[in-house]
């Protein structure tokens, strides 16, 4: 014991750069844990996903469809299996969204990558097996069941839940999430933009 906290504990001359570092890596790990709502992404609750402006389309073509009522985005995109499953892909899955979001890396067409297709897809069938298999041909017909969920759902279904019907462009935005998400323009962005109108303008007169 007394060895590895010789070890642990650095020398004399260290020890006040060292408390300096760590006190500093701390406070900047508690605050980007506070500004980008960490906690948030713990819950199943819907709204966590429009912490990022880029995901808005999305949160408001799921509240504008009929999934709103039975299904929250974890029941779609998170595996249901078990505890540990599902969390450990929340974990790794938001990791690589903050990463992109954080470097400014999102495409302008988000598309779900290998293993979230196969995710949603399990999922689909978890709540709509009865709709998509026959008990009695599964008991008579060979792979019955395999034969009807290798086909992804939504080459067919696709207005659901984020289709063009219940799009942004046909659905009011404003008012439909909390205010605090309704902000969709980073200041950067907002910032350059009124420069920018205000360059124009000038250069109009």
């Amino acid at each position: 014991m007394k060895r590895l906290l010789r070890i642990l504990i650095p020398p004399k001359e260290w020890l006040v750069p060292v408390i300096i570092l760590l006190g500093a890596i701390t406070g900047l790990t508690l605050y980007a844990m506070i500004e980008s709502k960490a906690v948030s992404y713990l819950s199943d609750d819907p709204k966590t996903c429009a912490n990022c402006h880029v995901m808005t389309p999305q949160y408001t073509t799921w509240q504008n469809s009929s999934h709103r009522e039975w299904a929250t985005c974890n029941d779609c995109h998170v595996p249901q299996d078990n505890f540990f499953k599902k969390y450990l892909f929340k974990a790794k899955d938001g990791l690589y969204h903050a990463s992109v979001f954080t470097t400014r890396g999102e495409p302008e067409v988000i598309r779900m990558k290998e293993a979230g297709v196969e995710v949603v897809q399990s999922n689909c069938i978890r709540c709509h097996e009865d709709q998509v298999t026959d008990a009695a041909l599964t008991a008579t017909v060979e792979d019955h069941k395999e034969l009807r969920t290798t086909r992804k759902c939504w080459e067919c279904h696709q207005e659901v839940p984020h289709g063009s019907v219940h799009s942004l462009s046909s659905v009011k935005y404003y008012g439909k999430i909390p205010e605090e998400h309704q902000e969709t323009v980073p200041d950067w962005l907002a910032k350059y933009l009124k420069e920018s109108d205000n360059k124009k303008d000038n250069k109009d007169e």
